[in-house]
């Protein structure tokens, strides 16, 4: 089933500060803050919500089609996208802009300082869902304010379902815009910091959003995660990873298993474990997109940690 998902291109940048920031700024002179950190480690990753989804549903064996728009420095994203033979027939090129991009700083206790640049992200309004042929089903992740609600209309208006995964765009919309998602969405896919958030937002508990769409998929990190559809609450356990190296793209992994498990027809008890294994697949690998998998291992894995076979 072709799947469009729409969302982010980005690149991250990934420095390591060796030393704790607070041995580096003073609270009392917060005021006047100017600091440098020398960073000697560095690494750059391929990121954005798009694309970590697309990368592991690829890999599932689903067909993604990437919606997103990108700036002049795409080319070394281009070239990735190539090898892993991913169509780029909907990814938009507006010149004079970069490649949305995350520049983050860690220290030694694992605090971050993040600087985030939108770049062409902000023109993914320019992108229309009637464009993609075919489409089956689809996904609204972090992107552009004014592309997320344009291409939720437009899925709307197609008749195609949706998965509404708002994850760190939620704050920009007002609790009647997040309304207006939700009774366009079929799926929501949330976090539980973004579910706490969106009953806040909405004044709806999450049983009560259930009611709207066929099925609420909360994360819990450690602790797996709740789905709240057909009039049950469904506790999805969590799988143990090989290693816990880095989080990041590991909510990206776990929606890539939920979109295969619903074009698949998949049960929710069976979607929401496959889901489980991928983001502790991704968990035991730093950056988005550097795990790796066969649909052969998936399945003998799913079996070992849970004792059959989903397909």
């Amino acid at each position: 089933m072709r799947t469009l998902i729409c969302g982010s291109i980005a690149y991250d940048t990934i420095m390591v500060f060796r030393d704790r920031f607070k041995h580096h700024i003073l609270p009392e002179q917060l005021h006047i803050l100017n600091v440098a950190f020398l960073v000697p480690d560095m690494r750059r990753e391929f990121g954005g919500c798009a694309g970590n989804i697309a990368y592991s549903l690829n890999m599932l064996g689903g067909e993604p089609l990437i919606m997103a728009t990108v700036g002049d420095d795409y080319l070394p994203y281009d070239y990735r996208l190539q090898k892993l033979r991913l169509t780029q027939q909907y990814i938009r090129r507006i010149p004079n802009t970069f490649t949305a991009q995350a520049f983050i700083t860690t220290d030694l206790d694992d605090n971050q300082i993040t600087a985030f640049h939108p770049g062409a992200m902000n023109h993914s309004h320019e992108n229309h869902v009637h464009d993609a042929r075919d489409v089956k089903l689809g996904i609204i992740a972090p992107d552009g304010r004014e592309g997320m609600l344009q291409h939720a209309r437009e899925l709307h208006a197609a008749g195609i379902p949706f998965v509404f995964d708002p994850g760190q765009g939620l704050p920009m919309f007002s609790g009647e815009e997040l309304l207006e998602f939700v009774r366009m969405a079929s799926y929501i896919a949330v976090n539980d910091y973004e579910g706490e958030l969106l009953q806040d937002r909405t004044g709806r508990k999450l049983e009560e959003l259930g009611k709207m769409v066929k099925a609420v998929v909360v994360t819990l990190g450690a602790h797996g995660s709740l789905i709240f559809a057909d009039g049950r609450r469904l506790e999805i356990p969590c799988v143990k990873p090989e290693a816990l190296v880095d989080p990041t793209g590991c909510g990206d992994a776990y929606r890539a298993g939920l979109l295969y498990g619903i074009a698949a027809g998949l049960d929710w008890p069976v979607t929401g474990r496959l889901a489980s294994l991928l983001g502790a697949i991704k968990i035991a690998r730093r950056g988005g997109q550097n795990h790796h998998f066969t649909f052969e291992e998936i399945a003998q894995r799913y079996r070992d940690n849970f004792g059959s076979r989903p397909w």
